[in-house]
């Protein structure tokens, strides 16, 4: 400020003094040639660790693709399903590990000291770990799911008390459609034991009880007669059904096995099928019997 007599005091000498300094330190900053060639040196590291972290993940991809499509053409048989699983899995876990890497070395080129950033990460991650153990359960357990295919979207499973279709796989819960409809949410850490019924053909049996006034020879011609070209009219065989011969023998009645191969997860509507086969041949022959009475 100026002074009765016109003169600057000495607050606001040293006040312009200081604003000076600082104008002329920013200047010198600005036209600090060997800063700013470190600052592009070091944006063109960045950039080009940035590149060869896109072209090592992209390779990584061809890799997979590659391999993967070998297995698929291997002479061990194995579902795609799994194929499309697993090469999904291993690419995000490879984005995940070439990012991680790159952001380290790009933080190590801004100067920052790694080793306590590393030791604090290393900490949260066990405390984290402490803390969420059930959490980490479920995970590792769907990674597991997962990659050894137990079981896949749309198969009947059985796991405990549940059973039903799958609907969702996740890393964390599976979701399972119950016969009547009902929807269970399972975290993958309770899945210990499961009953896949997706994954190999069924054996439909049919138990057919038979009075014993009725002859054998009869009742299997009349069977015969009833599943002649059922494979052709119901889809979820897989071939047409054998008679085994005869379960069980009483005073009263002989039961009459039958079995056939069906598709997965088809063995009670094969089995119903098969009933309906028999009850409509046994009706005809009923009817058939009373025209010729009459």
């Amino acid at each position: 400020m100026v002074n009765q007599n016109g003169l600057i005091s000495e607050q606001t000498e040293k006040a312009l003094k200081e604003a000076w300094k600082l104008s002329d330190a920013f200047w010198n900053w600005m036209t600090d040639a060997d800063m700013w060639m470190g600052v592009l040196f070091a944006a063109i590291r960045i950039l080009v660790i940035f590149l060869i972290t896109r072209i090592i993940i992209r390779v990584v991809y061809k890799m997979i693709d590659q391999f993967l499509k070998r297995q698929e053409k291997s002479r061990i048989h194995m579902n795609p399903r799994r194929f499309v699983t697993v090469g999904e899995l291993l690419k995000n876990v490879t984005a995940v590990v070439c990012n991680f890497i790159m952001v380290l070395i790009i933080l190590s080129e801004l100067n920052f000291e790694l080793g306590p950033l590393l030791a604090g990460a290393g900490v949260l991650g066990l405390a984290i770990g402490f803390g969420a153990q059930s959490l980490v359960k479920d995970v590792i357990t769907g990674f597991f799911i997962i990659l050894e295919d137990q079981f896949a979207v749309g198969d009947m499973i059985k796991s405990g008390e549940f059973r039903g279709t799958v609907e969702l796989i996740g890393l964390r819960t599976t979701r399972i459609i119950g016969l009547n409809g009902e929807t269970y949410v399972i975290p993958n850490g309770l899945i210990t034991s499961v009953t896949n019924y997706s994954v190999s053909n069924s054996l439909a049996i049919v138990d057919l009880p038979v009075k014993n006034e009725k002859r054998l020879n009869e009742t299997l011609s009349l069977i015969e007669r009833a599943l002649e070209g059922i494979k052709e009219r119901r889809p979820e065989l897989l071939q047409d059904p054998e008679i085994l011969g005869i379960q069980s023998l009483t005073t009263a009645e002989y039961v009459v096995r039958i079995a056939a191969e069906c598709h997965p997860n088809a063995r009670e509507v094969a089995e119903r099928e098969i009933y309906k086969d028999i009850k409509q041949e046994l009706e005809a022959e009923e009817m058939r019997q009373s025209s010729q009475g009459l």
